[in-house]
């Protein structure tokens, strides 16, 4: 692997720790918030929720603020937006100052999650890009480890500040690597012409067919719905909606709460609990890094699904079971379904989009299914405890084992295979399909 091309990526991922880390952050600092504020519980639930809608606003309008001003400047704005936030957030003094911060990161964190994969794709050689944009996801839950970490160390002093704060650390490390990378050939081709873009080709070892000259074409999202592009965005957004419609986030965010459900008593052996399941998602992201360029994309889809679907099936057993071993039941196979969502969909619906779009709408197309994704997360994270309220935790996960089954169709039937194809090649594939 191009040794430059991996330092760009790390340095361009640690946007993705960023993301992880202050998304899953809250779970820890929450019940510290609610007594130092007195927050009631709809002020609770808007202080977790109005992250996502910055979320949101940040994915809308990161692929037109990539597509305008570049990959690199996106990045560097999104290192002003997490600072501001981690700051605020930091000195927050009351309800509204705590809002302020979370909309504020989270907008940082919807740019992340749109630009860093963008940026990483364009910057990979086609038979390590699986790997080097898989980097992000690997980041991302190595945030999410992180932050379940620093709230079980923290939590014993209520220090809810220094939660937040710890963020500063890779920040830090993230702005001062951002000078030493340069913006993407791809961008750059576009935008600045031919002899701007060798000049990064042949130092990063891309290979001689990105340089294929592709017309700049129009960027509005309305050409998505163009009968060339509309089969690309559809593949595109269904596997963004069942990465998060399979309820993986209803477990990240509320992990505590469905150990304590399961019968683990104190709050303490919750958090400890949790790490386990910050630290299996992080370790097999990690193995899904080295198999994603060997095995292929589809087949750790159908393999990860399936096993997806056999753990929400257990799992769901496991809460009418009244003995005492359905406490240890519940664990293995949430750790299970954590495991294979982890290796399959978890990082390739990332990848895929950074993959499948023309150079011309690439950025606006991501930025669209990056929103939807940020969506459907907030739909989840909204529904889990209103649904467990109403159906029941077991229903509850065979409701997303029911979405996990249509999601191994759709994989089955409309995802094709990019492994070791060039951008260009993935484009050809699409115009004669």
């Amino acid at each position: 692997m191009n040794r430059n091309s991996a330092f760009v990526s790390v340095v361009a991922a640690i946007g993705g720790l960023l993301f992880g880390y202050n998304t899953g952050i809250i779970s820890g600092a929450l019940s510290f918030l609610a007594q130092d504020f007195s927050l009631s519980t709809l002020e609770q639930e808007l202080v977790v929720s109005t992250l996502l809608f910055g979320a949101i606003i940040g994915a809308f309008g990161g692929g037109l603020i990539a597509n305008k001003i570049g990959r690199k400047k996106t990045l560097f704005l999104t290192v002003i937006f997490f600072f501001f936030g981690i700051v605020t957030m930091g000195d927050a003094v009351g309800f509204t100052t705590l809002l302020l911060g979370r909309f504020v990161t989270g907008i940082a964190c919807g740019l992340a999650s749109m630009v860093v994969p963008l940026y990483i794709a364009e910057m990979s050689p086609a038979k390590r890009r699986g790997a080097l944009v898989s980097i992000n996801q690997l980041m991302i839950t190595f945030g999410i480890l992180l932050a379940y970490i620093m709230q079980y160390l923290l939590a014993k002093h209520s220090q809810w500040r220094e939660m937040f704060a710890f963020a500063m650390i890779p920040l830090s490390l993230q702005f001062l690597g951002l000078f030493f990378i340069p913006e993407t050939p791809s961008w750059l081709l576009q935008n600045r012409g031919q002899e701007a873009a060798d000049k990064v080709f042949n130092k990063y070892g891309i290979p001689p067919e990105v340089q294929v000259v592709q017309k700049k074409g129009d960027s509005d999202w309305r050409h998505l719905f163009k009968p060339g592009i509309r089969p690309i965005f559809f593949v595109g957004v269904g596997i963004t909606i069942f990465q998060q419609m399979t309820g993986v986030n209803a477990v990240l965010y509320y992990a505590p709460a469905i150990f304590q459900s399961s019968g683990v008593h104190t709050t303490e052996s919750a958090f400890f609990a949790t790490i386990f399941v910050g630290l299996v998602n992080f370790i097999f992201t990690g193995i899904s890094l080295w198999l994603i360029d060997r095995l292929g994309r589809r087949f750790l889809l159908i393999f990860g699904l399936a096993g997806m679907i056999l753990s929400l099936l257990v799992l769901g057993f496991s809460f009418f079971e009244p003995k005492i071993s359905s406490e240890i039941i519940t664990i293995i196979a949430l750790l299970c379904y954590i495991a294979f969502f982890a290796i399959s969909i978890g990082p390739i619906a990332w990848l895929i989009p950074s993959e499948i779009f023309p150079l011309s709408i690439r950025s606006t197309a991501i930025g669209a299914v990056t929103f939807i994704n940020w969506a459907c997360n907030y739909v989840v994270s909204l529904t889990f405890l209103s649904m467990i309220g109403t159906f029941g935790t077991g229903p509850t996960f065979w409701l997303y084992m029911t979405i996990t089954l249509l999601g191994l169709w759709f994989v089955w039937k409309k995802v094709p295979e990019t492994k070791g194809k060039s951008l260009e090649q993935i484009q050809h594939f699409w115009h004669k399909k």
